[in-house]
């Protein structure tokens, strides 16, 4: 007989700061509502409860609670001793038989809880520690914690590694043991953490929820396709995303960066406007202003790249047929817009996912420098279009993605009967979990 599950507890390592997860990383969003809402599908009437900090407006719309941010991670500068210690103490507290109760806040949600659910997508690995130092180390000290109080823990929709620390790569290894179930978004992982020795036993190959992220088909997004087809005049409409993982060196979030560094880029829009294609250089990112000050949305990291890349190809080119857009969309919004391209190149994995989700034929531009991320070439794995993802450094990207743009119809053919079942393999992330219990 099933448990009865009333208190869920999602934590893991996408938590953010400034209560505003939605409006920051689109692709974050893309999961984000359909986790929550799939979670609710099945486990019908359970509390959930998040270290994730959303607004306001997210959390009752969608019926989830944010705890502070810091029972997870603070941003203190010595999470990693303070964890170690919150860890130690349970361990004591349950070898004397007592109970754990009031050890720190972070246990007592736990005790409350009836499943954990670490949901950290690609930096369940060395990646976490762009985020805050040790946060890796710390976010598996918090899933052992659970753990060890004997919760159910499950890992759900991730990309887990690299794994370059000997000693954290233990670790990870030990709480990977301990999940009742781990569900990755792609294939490639399991095959990465089996090298890798881990148990892999238990885990599944399923497919994002992003895919099952429905768009808004609202005004904003419907006056922006009304004015890229008019600019457009009959030709077929190409979005180009890049973001600052495509270029041949790191790190992701240096700017500013020298013209050269853009040629690349330049060249495949080049080649797309050579065979007629009207390009819209587009960002797929947001960002806000941070608290004390007034909210209020803004361009994020991907849209000085945007700028530049288109122009660089302006002067150039010369070309008419090139296009900056410079509104700031909200997710479903923007997600909308991608619907009604002709053709998508994309650097950021989730905007391929809102291309590719609505049989949009999209090229995916790799990663550049380290740590590469395998998630790339394992979603397009998920959805069998292995050939459309590009090496935008290589000399050869510009034939290879001018030659997918020619044959874009096939290709929609082949998404389109694709989807229903990546959708299903997304739904199943829930399915294994429930079933797990």
């Amino acid at each position: 007989m099933q448990p009865q599950i009333n208190t869920i507890l999602l934590i893991g390592q996408c938590t953010l700061q400034w209560g505003r997860m939605e409006f920051g990383n689109i692709g974050n969003y893309y999961i984000l509502e359909p986790l929550v809402r799939e979670i609710h599908k099945a486990f019908p009437g359970a509390n959930l409860q998040t270290t994730f900090q959303l607004s306001d407006e997210f959390c009752k719309r969608e019926k989830i609670q944010c705890l502070p941010m810091d029972l997870y991670y603070g941003y203190s500068g010595d999470d990693l001793e303070s964890t170690k210690k919150e860890l130690k103490l349970v361990k004591e507290t349950l070898e004397s038989n007592k109970s754990a109760c009031g050890i720190s806040p972070f246990v007592d949600e736990v005790l409350k809880s009836d499943l954990v659910i670490d949901f950290s997508g690609d930096i369940w690995g060395d990646n976490a520690n762009f985020l805050g130092k040790d946060r890796f180390e710390v976010g598996l000290l918090k899933d052992l914690i659970a753990q060890t109080l004997e919760k159910p823990t499950v890992m759900i929709a991730g990309s887990p590694g690299p794994f370059s620390n000997k000693n954290t790569k233990s670790l990870a290894q030990q709480v990977y043991r301990k999940f009742r179930v781990v569900t990755n978004r792609e294939s490639i992982s399991k095959e990465l953490l089996e090298n890798e020795g881990f148990d892999v036993s238990r885990t599944y190959d399923c497919a994002c929820p992003a895919f099952l992220f429905e768009p808004t088909h609202g005004t904003q997004s419907a006056d922006v396709v009304a004015r890229l087809r008019n600019l457009a005049k009959g030709k077929p409409i190409v979005g180009l995303v890049v973001c600052g993982w495509n270029f041949s060196s790191g790190p992701f979030d240096r700017w500013p960066r020298e013209d050269d560094e853009f040629v690349a880029f330049a060249n495949i829009a080049k080649a797309l406007l050579d065979q007629g294609a009207f390009v819209v250089c587009m960002s797929h990112s947001n960002g806000f202003d941070v608290p004390p000050s007034p909210f209020r949305l803004k361009q994020g990291r991907d849209f000085p790249i945007a700028q530049r890349v288109f122009e660089i190809t302006k002067n150039k080119l010369k070309n008419p047929n090139l296009y900056l857009l410079e509104d700031i969309l909200l997710p479903g919004e923007i997600k909308s817009v991608i619907g009604a391209l002709d053709f998508l190149i994309s650097g950021r994995v989730h905007a391929a996912v809102a291309g590719m989700s609505q049989a949009v034929p999209t090229a995916i531009l790799d990663y550049g420098h380290e740590p590469k991320a395998h998630k790339l070439k394992g979603f397009a794995k998920c959805v069998r279009m292995d050939r459309c993802v590009i090496d935008p450094s290589s000399p050869s990207a510009p034939y290879s993605i001018s030659n997918l743009f020619s044959n874009r119809k096939q290709i929609q053919k082949e998404l389109k009967n694709e989807i229903p079942n990546v959708k299903k393999l997304a739904i199943e992330n829930f399915n294994i979990i429930k079933n797990s219990l």
